[in-house]
């Protein structure tokens, strides 16, 4: 029996794509990329600035010059690597017995002439599929009005969200002499819960028989469960087991990276930060940073004032976890003294996070708030510039996205999650419990 041929697609990219990752024309195997003239256009806008996106925009065009090597981009050009197809810039004609898209929607965009570009190549390329590719809800459904095929780049898209990692596991019934033999001893062997579990790597538990309960902790160092104390950090008293979990996954010396997931008042940058400052003699600097989105999606430039005054609205939250930490203690304490020097000597630094791009992170506990905001491949490049004896933590609500091309599946933190999961140098936990207020939490639940 002869095997079939396996189709081979042409992908035309939107610019959303390439701004969510510049080297994605490397993701498609054997298939053929196409990319519009106006894609181009638009990525020059986007070039000159210190975001991430004007990062992947001149990456991008890096890419391009060097695969096109001296030949002519409207004509199809091999994409280097074994098994890779080819490449082309294809131009926006708009008619020529096609649907026009500025017709259709009685306006001349980008987007438009993207999409004339991608049916133009649909009726020159006939007898092949091609399918749009595009990070823009409402561009692929205008492209699926027009009968061509959309789908949304899913590369590093955690596929069930629902199932995501959520570094606990509750078992009820336990045996009572083990939660003894744990408060007791401190430790015990895995084969003692006698669940038949294989604990992955710096795992959480809650233990309960009865009224009896206890909080464990599986240390792949030493192979062992143990007990994991409630305990504060500069002040802050963890209200609830994850919270206890969090403070110690943060203060935990041999774990390095740690991600926490939840919804807003969980605590999640309160716990991160506090459990940060009790380990301040451990790092050179703690750095605390989150990327800015735009209001609105307009540029900071849009807000008045000079550099600082634009950037306050975005770094105010991060502020106000500070100032809460600093007014568990009374002004005449050495920790409310302790904070304000280390602000001042910029031993402790709250930055937006493009602030630090190209920096060494070395000596630093550095925590990045608001990591859903992030593509998946600008939280491989902050994790990649770690040095010696630093510790990252990203937090943030995979729920509770504010960029346009990112969701629960796509973003950076719930790709982090899913990926690194298991491993020694890795924990995390899922904050489940409001602890803002009851107000807050009506909100959380109700609304």
């Amino acid at each position: 029996m002869v095997k079939s041929k396996k189709e081979k697609k042409i992908f035309v990219l939107d610019t959303s794509v390439i701004l969510f990752e510049s080297n994605s024309i490397l993701n498609f195997d054997e298939h053929d990329i196409g990319i519009p003239i106006t894609v181009l256009e638009e990525l020059d806008n986007f070039k000159k600035g210190n975001d991430d996106k004007n990062f992947e925009a001149r990456e991008f065009i890096r890419l391009i010059d060097r695969l096109a090597k001296d030949r002519m981009l409207h004509q199809w050009n091999p994409i280097d690597g074994k098994g890779k197809g080819k490449f082309k810039v294809l131009m926006d004609t708009g008619g020529n017995g096609i649907q026009d898209a500025n017709r259709v929607f009685h306006q001349d965009k980008a987007d438009h002439r993207i999409l004339n570009a991608a049916l133009q190549l649909q009726k020159d390329e006939e007898g092949r599929r091609v399918i749009l590719v595009s990070k823009d809800i409402n561009l692929r459904l205008k492209a699926k009005s027009l009968g061509l095929v959309a789908e949304d780049y899913t590369t590093g898209k955690v596929q069930n969200i629902s199932s995501l990692y959520t570094g606990k596991t509750i078992l009820d019934n336990v045996d009572p002499g083990l939660i003894d033999l744990l408060y007791d001893k401190g430790y015990c062997q895995p084969g003692d819960l006698s669940r038949g579990i294989t604990p992955m790597k710096n795992h959480y538990y809650i233990l309960r028989s009865g009224k009896k309960s206890i909080l464990a902790f599986f240390n792949s160092a030493n192979g062992m469960i143990e007990h994991v104390e409630k305990r504060a950090v500069y002040g802050i008293k963890p209200r609830n087991a994850e919270q206890a979990f969090a403070i110690h996954a943060v203060t935990k010396p041999e774990v390095r990276l740690v991600t926490m997931q939840g919804v807003a008042g969980t605590g999640k940058t309160l716990i991160a930060l506090a459990a940060a400052l009790d380990q301040k003699r451990e790092f050179k600097q703690i750095y605390l940073a989150r990327p800015i989105v735009p209001l609105s999606n307009k540029d900071i430039g849009y807000l008045p004032g000079d550099i600082k005054s634009k950037l306050n609205p975005y770094m105010e939250p991060l502020w106000d976890n500070l100032k809460f930490i600093q007014n568990q203690y009374s002004e005449s304490d050495k920790e409310y003294a302790k904070i304000q020097e280390m602000v001042a000597n910029e031993k402790l630094v709250i930055t937006p996070l493009a602030y630090i791009r190209g920096r060494s992170l070395s000596n630093i506990c550095f925590i990045v708030d608001e990591a859903q905001n992030l593509t998946p491949h600008e939280v491989k490049t902050i994790i990649t510039r770690a040095g010696e004896n630093t510790k990252i933590i990203f937090t943030g609500d995979v729920h509770q996205i504010d960029t346009p091309y990112l969701d629960s599946q796509s973003n950076g933190l719930s790709y982090l999650i899913d990926r690194i999961k298991d491993h020694e140098l890795y924990a995390h936990i899922t904050l489940e419990k409001g602890e803002r207020s009851e107000l807050a939490n009506l909100a959380n639940d109700l609304l």
